[in-house]
């Protein structure tokens, strides 16, 4: 069993950076392919950003690409998303996820074996 637990969302000005955290607890963290998505208010939850297990490799969606960083510590069972340049479309519910010794494809289409609450970023314009 793993838990997630996302922080650092709040509301901030369109143009200014954020970074989102993600602490985990239970199974060996590094072993998990992990990933942030995000759903904006009547809107699908969309795939935002991940990192896998082995080899350590990013992908990102287009709508974010150049923008945000995701990252990860496995010594402190903890990912990031930075976000910087923040739009007011940004604004959305963000959530991270986890599936374990997972590739890309699964954990981006949402197949998760863990999810966190969420935390709420809003972007004002």
């Amino acid at each position: 069993q793993v838990q997630l637990v996302e922080s650092g969302g709040r509301l901030v000005q369109a143009g200014d950076s954020l970074r989102l955290s993600c602490a985990a607890s239970g199974r060996a963290f590094r072993d998990y392919t992990v990933a942030w998505f995000r759903q904006a208010p009547g809107k699908e939850r969309e795939f935002v950003a991940a990192v896998t297990w082995l080899p350590l490799t990013t992908y990102y969606a287009d709508s974010v690409k150049g923008r945000f960083t995701i990252s990860r510590d496995n010594a402190k069972n903890t990912m990031y998303l930075q976000m910087n340049t923040l739009k007011p479309e940004d604004t959305a519910v963000y959530y991270c996820a986890a599936k374990y010794r997972s590739g890309y494809e699964q954990i981006s289409a949402g197949r998760a074996d863990y999810w966190g609450q969420g935390t709420q970023v809003t972007v004002s314009s």
